[in-house]
């Protein structure tokens, strides 16, 4: 792991891989709880930690230098987030394409899986779902739809996420849901944050 100074009152830090960027968001978490780390924001993304909001970056780095996170932990003691999904994307034969399986067999690889939010980004409240094997990573669409309605389930390189609100997007769509991701009078606003162990549980198909 790096520490690079970004600006005046922040700080990056530069992972060897998603494993790495969530063991440091999760101790740099609880070390702002305890009270050893001074910052406003702890941000984490595909392969960086951004702490901003940083008094004396210098300092702050000298301590982060010194310590170790813990392991990421395989399990959890918090329930996860069940998202009622209907499975009729019109990218799931795509998807099973890319797989080697059949269509059902997908769904019940996505039913069975426990996802867990990486990071945030592109839209408020999207969230990057990270679970599945690096063999099953598959490509974004050659040309982005227009318009992807809100709630569409798409999964996009090693990633599965949920469109928030409608907006333009090249993931493969494999699904749908109604649960409510992201509302500006919600504390927080935004359903699923960074550590939150998720299911795309099945709801039935609407006729």
């Amino acid at each position: 792991m790096r520490i690079r100074p970004v600006g005046a009152h922040a700080l990056l830090l530069d992972c060897d891989d998603a494993d790495q960027v969530q063991a440091w968001r999760a101790e740099l978490w609880r070390r702002r709880e305890s009270g050893e780390l001074n910052a406003v924001e702890i941000v984490p993304a595909a392969a960086t930690v951004l702490l901003d909001g940083v008094p004396d970056p210098a300092a702050a780095a000298t301590l982060i230098a010194g310590w170790t996170p813990r392991p990421v932990a395989t399990t959890t003691a918090v329930d996860p987030v069940e998202v009622p999904t209907a499975y009729d994307g019109e990218d799931l034969p795509a998807v099973a394409g890319h797989w080697g399986m059949t269509v059902p067999e997908v769904v019940d690889r996505l039913r069975r899986t426990e996802f867990r939010v990486a990071f945030c980004g592109f839209a408020p409240g999207f969230a990057y779902l990270t679970g599945l094997p690096a063999e099953l990573a598959v490509p974004r669409l050659a040309t982005p739809r227009p318009r992807v309605p809100a709630g569409s389930v798409a999964l996009a390189g090693p990633y599965a996420g949920i469109y928030p609100t409608a907006s333009p997007g090249g993931w493969l769509l494999v699904g749908r849901t109604d649960l409510v991701l992201f509302d500006v009078h919600a504390d927080p606003p935004a359903r699923l944050t960074p550590g939150t162990p998720v299911r795309l549980v099945s709801r039935e198909r609407e006729e």
